[in-house]
């Protein structure tokens, strides 16, 4: 029987609760010590833990930064006694929708692979804004934006980058960055993220 959206979602939002516990756990983390290092309430992170929200892309990116990761970690899927794929099939690359802007993410690399670089692509609705506010564990991260179709105006720091198809922006993610869709059809874009490998045991 085929999935539905609201199964799908279901099982993303319970992988992502399964993910921010074990993460925190392997750092030896308390819920307290978490809020402090992300700016997400303590209440909150328990919310999204047992798996009772759909949170937004804003908020996880604040509990992966917390956590030193990347977004991309809260979305792996549990290791079975296979060892890990270095191929993803498109179908099962996991998709996710921000309920907040409505933007479309699905992770491209296969997961449970050490890597130090990630890929990301994301459908943009027209108008459509996020805003990340990164944290400091980010420091020496880096990511890419390549732009398939459409615009999208990236904002790093105070600076402002217009960006049409085929342009391509890199810069650091360890200070504030929003997305803002500002045309009247959707955006295609590539994000190619890069920082110490990723793997089950971050």
């Amino acid at each position: 029987m085929k999935e539905s959206a609201s199964d799908t979602r279901d099982t993303l939002d319970q992988r992502i609760a399964r993910r921010v516990r074990e993460l925190r756990a392997a750092q030896g983390l308390t819920l307290e010590q978490l809020a402090a290092r992300s700016g997400v309430s303590r209440s909150m992170i328990s919310v999204v833990e047992r798996g009772e929200s759909s949170p937004t892309a804003a908020l996880l990116d604040k509990l992966s930064a917390g956590l030193g990761t990347s977004l991309n970690a809260l979305f792996e899927a549990p290791r079975d006694e296979a060892p890990p794929s270095p191929v993803a099939r498109r179908a099962d690359q996991p998709e996710w929708q921000d309920p907040d802007s409505g933007y479309v993410r699905r992770a491209l690399t296969p997961p449970g692979i050490a890597a130090t670089l990630q890929l990301v692509e994301v459908n943009f609705p027209p108008g459509a804004r996020v805003n990340y506010e990164v944290g400091v564990h980010r420091a020496g991260f880096q990511q890419q934006v390549w732009v398939m179709s459409g615009s999208v105006v990236v904002t790093v720091g105070g600076e402002r980058h217009k960006l049409a198809a085929g342009d391509c922006l890199v810069h650091p993610i360890d200070q504030p960055i929003s997305f803002h869709n500002p045309s009247r059809q959707a955006a295609h874009y590539l994000v190619a993220f890069s920082g110490p490998p990723t793997s089950r045991s971050m």
